[in-house]
């Protein structure tokens, strides 16, 4: 006879013991997988920051991290494409865990949307681009500040264009890069005349674009910086009907980075602004020498290239309440013009005077 209550008690028995077998498994497998997704976030290639590169270590079986600073290729022809040549940043940047990367864009404000994306850690540009960043809301640090250089800038017309003044252009189509200093000198260079913007026909054309579009008569006239103006007027496709000379240029060129790259690299600025110094210096004092290195590299002719460098000064100039109230005056005058979306502070980009003592070379300082 089966006893029917001792059946019952080892169903029972058996249910929990399956219970408890697969609340155990399945605690199990949760647990691998947050650890294994762990792991998984430790490791993944996300998380390491996007201006380093890991390099084998020769002298240890482990791997040594070199970190990257990215400056902008210089198609100015300034002292810039000198350290770039020589090599000279390169040498002393290595014993600290750096190499040096030279990216190329195709003007200013295309330099400082790859700033503020992570592309690019210092910039080179006239005084208009960092007003568009700020307005833009990016976190721009002004770090130094370089002559005007205002004969490098021109206005271009076409060789056999019967224009002969800036009044003559009202109601034609000018070219420049919106946000550049070709963009601010039309402005400039219209109002000395009575003019307005709104008086010429604005055709936003990066360089490369402008000078198609030149070339082919699409527009009337183009202001356009070096070496761009030199190779058209040598091959008589234009001439200069005004540069930036005799007071029209009042601004300065600047040299630029984010918040986050001044923070964690002030010893990589300050040996870069030093290096920029030395080599300022050099180009000034050896204008034949500079040509003859850069020939190659812009395939010009050294002669053609110190016609060309007689038109920069080469010289870093300290950050004064000159230097940023000037700043201030373009901002207001692009904000003026409705042209930024709001109005600019630009004091919110610049450091303090002791900040820039610590990164200043000692000369530049000097001459304040």
């Amino acid at each position: 006879m089966v006893n029917w209550k001792d059946k019952i008690e080892s169903l029972k028995h058996r249910r929990i013991t399956r219970r408890h077998t697969l609340f155990a498994f399945g605690y199990s497998l949760v647990i691998s997988t947050i650890l294994f997704s762990c792991n998984g976030l430790q490791e993944s290639p996300s998380n390491t920051a996007s201006n380093t590169t890991t390099t084998p270590d020769p002298g240890n079986s482990s791997t040594a991290t070199q970190k990257v600073v990215r400056i902008v290729r210089s198609k100015q022809l300034t002292a810039l494409a000198v350290i770039e040549k020589k090599g000279t940043l390169e040498k002393r940047l290595e014993p600290l865990g750096y190499k040096v990367e030279w990216p190329e864009f195709a003007a200013g404000p295309q330099q400082l949307e790859a700033l503020n994306a992570g592309g690019l850690d210092i910039a080179y540009t006239a005084e208009s681009p960092p007003i568009f960043s700020q307005a833009a809301g990016a976190p721009l640090v002004y770090l130094a500040a370089n002559s005007s250089d205002g004969q490098s800038v021109s206005l271009l017309v076409p060789a056999n264009s019967p224009v002969k003044s800036v009044q003559d252009l009202k109601g034609k189509k000018v070219a420049f890069q919106k946000a550049s200093i070709g963009h601010y000198l039309t402005v400039r260079a219209l109002e000395k005349e009575g003019l307005k913007l709104g008086d010429v026909e604005s055709v936003f054309l990066a360089p490369p674009d402008a000078n198609v579009a030149f070339s082919q008569g699409k527009v009337d006239a183009w202001f356009i910086w070096e070496p761009f103006v030199t190779r058209n007027v040598q091959n008589k496709v234009g001439r200069v009907l005004i540069d930036g000379s005799n007071g029209l240029r009042d601004t300065n060129n600047f040299i630029s980075t984010n918040r986050k790259f001044y923070q964690e690299n002030p010893q990589v600025i300050k040996i870069f602004l030093e290096e920029l110094q030395k080599e300022q210096v050099w180009a000034k004092n050896n204008r034949k020498e500079i040509a003859e290195l850069l020939s190659a590299t812009t395939q010009l002719d050294a002669p053609t290239l110190e016609k060309m460098h007689s038109k920069y000064d080469f010289a870093l100039v300290p950050i004064t309440d000159a230097v940023i109230n000037k700043q201030q005056e373009v901002a207001d005058k692009w904000y003026s013009l409705g042209l930024i979306p709001k109005k600019v502070n630009v004091k919110d980009g610049f450091l303090t005077p002791e900040q820039y003592a610590e990164i200043t070379p000692k000369e530049v300082l000097a001459s304040k």
